[in-house]
């Protein structure tokens, strides 16, 4: 029976409203996605790891408004991401916008993956223009496409996001983006899609701080899904963790996992078939419109990331705190967990040795100074560092005298010039110290101090709080000179860490050791600060504060201290041959012969 003409319209209607069938995008990526040679170790037509198909479908499901991923390194996310982007450009046209930590970090995103990948892939050749809306300014981070565009913005300047609107907004390593004073970048992001009843915001990161990480606490209020696999043996599924990593005494490059379960030893070469039957399970599967998924490297297939690797790789950054940090945010894709706010200053005077300045411990090859500056006087730490970058304060001088008067600084010159004998037989100098110039009276003195010594590596330091470097030559020259900007909060996170252990400690890590000759007011201001979480802009930070009545010019001369070293490149072995007095043999000169002057020779 012919269909009524208004039926026939009502069905046409439907259908114009009804979007066809999808490709999944798991699918899409494997069919039209290519990498060439300078993106990818394995270029060509991507596949996907069995793992990251779920993910894939996820971010082009219609159903799902928000992926959140907590990723480590060595699982492919770039790629993913890359994918994801180019599908929705090359299927579902609309504004997107890409938020990435640092304009550098847009532009290498830019350049060394999206340009050479679309250019590869010939569903996606010549999709990408430069935005003639922009006026010809920064068109590299900002493209139109048929039907839509896409904005590279840096988190770092939330004023660009103002201007852009979006329906598909990337976050990729969300725990670098901190709440600055126009606000959170990743809210101020999130608002940028509210006028798009179909947003997709997709959002992914390698954790840092467990308190204070984004993407652990988007994963918190998703549906939280585990990846878990099949013991080969007697077939239970578990989310794969390093816990289950094990290893003969001495033997990291023959490590294994054991099952959970019933104590099944699977060795690596298992680990394949394994990973290739493992699925995704949602451990609150209540929530729904927002998936979450947590991974770590145990589970990559790349020939780096085997347990054998890993595992040697571990007992390496457990030496110290900062590098066991990156090896737990970067590889097992979890927090970083502080495990103490407070030291106890009775506790550190406790722990001090029999050396100092006139008892240099033979380990000890390098000396860094810090200086704090005060109206009335400068105060110095001095530090030894060793091979495995145990640092011994060895001595704790004042300079007494006011900061505006030059004779106060001729001593502290003289200071800094000393040498000290060192076991060996040789003499000990000072290699590298910062001056602090953050109190605005003495900023100029500290710089007419600092700037003639450049070229004995006494530096003028300033301290500046959030994700820094520990040791950073600031851009541009500041009176003449350059300027050493110092990362606080990671130093003291660190020298926190090292001042909290103690000697039982199962993990042979770097440490801090005192020496018996410091003054008992120098604890005290070793301990003087503690971390704290406080909410700025709706997002828990990590802070240090002081306590309230504390001095604290023996941390600030330490996390100088500490700051230059790592502006110290030292071969310990020459080092110890010249205090030796065993003179280390003149490299010998380079000669390159010239063609040219080789052309009449038969």
């Amino acid at each position: 029976m012919t269909a009524h003409p208004l039926e026939l319209v009502r069905r046409t209607a439907l259908a114009n409203l009804i979007p066809p069938p999808r490709l999944p995008l798991s699918d899409w990526i494997e069919r039209h996605l290519i990498l060439p040679d300078d993106v990818s170790a394995q270029p060509g037509a991507v596949r996907l790891w069995p793992f990251q198909r779920e993910i894939a479908d996820a971010i082009g499901d219609p159903a799902i408004e928000r992926v959140t991923i907590v990723k480590p390194v060595r699982v492919g996310f770039t790629t993913l991401l890359t994918g994801a982007l180019a599908s929705f450009v090359a299927n579902e046209p609309a504004p997107v916008l890409a938020l990435l930590p640092a304009e550098a970090d847009c532009r290498d995103y830019m350049v060394s993956d999206i340009e050479p990948t679309f250019a590869a892939s010939p569903v996606l050749a010549g999709l990408l223009s430069a935005d003639a809306a922009e006026g010809g300014r920064n068109t590299l981070l900002s493209r139109r496409f048929p039907g839509g565009s896409l904005k590279v913005v840096a988190a770092k300047a939330p004023r660009n996001l103002r201007r852009h609107n979006a329906r598909l907004l990337f976050i990729d390593e969300a725990d670098a983006m901190l709440p600055g004073p126009e606000g959170a970048p990743i809210a101020l992001a999130e608002k940028r899609t509210l006028s798009f009843a179909n947003r997709k915001i997709v959002l992914g990161s390698t954790p840092t701080d467990e308190e204070t990480s984004n993407v652990l606490r988007s994963y918190a209020a998703s549906d939280r899904r585990v990846f878990e696999v099949p013991c080969p043996h007697c077939g239970e599924r578990f989310e794969l963790l390093w816990a289950h990593i094990q290893w003969p005494k001495d033997q990291p490059e023959d490590a294994y996992a054991a099952c959970p379960a019933n104590g099944c030893i699977i060795a690596e070469r298992e680990k394949p078939a394994m990973v290739a039957a493992g699925t995704w399970r949602a451990t609150a599967p209540a929530v729904k419109e927002h998936a979450g998924f947590r991974l770590n490297a145990l589970v990559s297939l790349l020939a780096k990331a085997s347990w054998g690797k890993l595992a040697a790789e571990f007992l390496t950054a457990r030496a110290s705190s900062d590098t066991l940090r990156v090896f737990v945010n970067t590889i097992l894709a979890e927090g970083w967990r502080e495990t103490a706010d407070i030291i106890d200053e009775s506790a550190l005077a406790g722990r001090i040795e029999p050396f100092g300045l006139n008892a240099i411990p033979a380990e000890v090859l390098v000396i860094t100074v810090g200086v704090d500056v005060q109206d009335d006087r400068l105060e110095c730490s001095i530090v030894g560092w060793t091979r495995t970058d145990d640092a011994l304060v060895l001595g704790h001088s004042i300079v007494w005298g006011s900061s505006q008067d030059d004779s106060t600084w001729a001593e502290l010159d003289e200071l800094l010039r000393t040498t000290w004998p060192h076991p060996h037989g040789g003499r000990l100098k000072v290699e590298a110290a910062i001056v602090d110039s953050g109190d605005g009276g003495i900023t100029e003195k500290v710089y007419s101090f600092c700037f003639p010594r450049m070229p004995r590596r006494i530096w003028a330091g300033k301290g500046v709080a959030g994700p820094r470097p520990a040791w950073q030559m600031s851009k541009s020259t500041v009176k003449g000179g350059r300027l050493f900007i110092v990362g606080v909060d990671g130093i003291k996170t660190t020298i926190l860490d090292r001042l909290r252990r103690t000697g039982g400690d199962e993990a042979p890590q770097s440490s801090i050791r005192l020496s018996a000759d410091l003054e008992p007011s120098y604890f005290e201001q070793l301990a003087s600060e503690r971390r704290v979480i406080r909410m700025h802009a709706g997002q828990p930070v990590r802070r240090f504060e002081r306590i309230t009545g504390a001095r604290a010019e023996a941390l600030d001369c330490l996390v100088y201290a500490f700051s230059a070293r790592r502006g110290v490149t030292i071969n310990y072995d020459n080092r110890e041959e010249e205090l030796r007095g065993m003179p280390t043999p003149p490299r010998p000169s380079r000669v390159i012969e010239s063609k040219w002057m080789n052309r009449g020779r038969a």
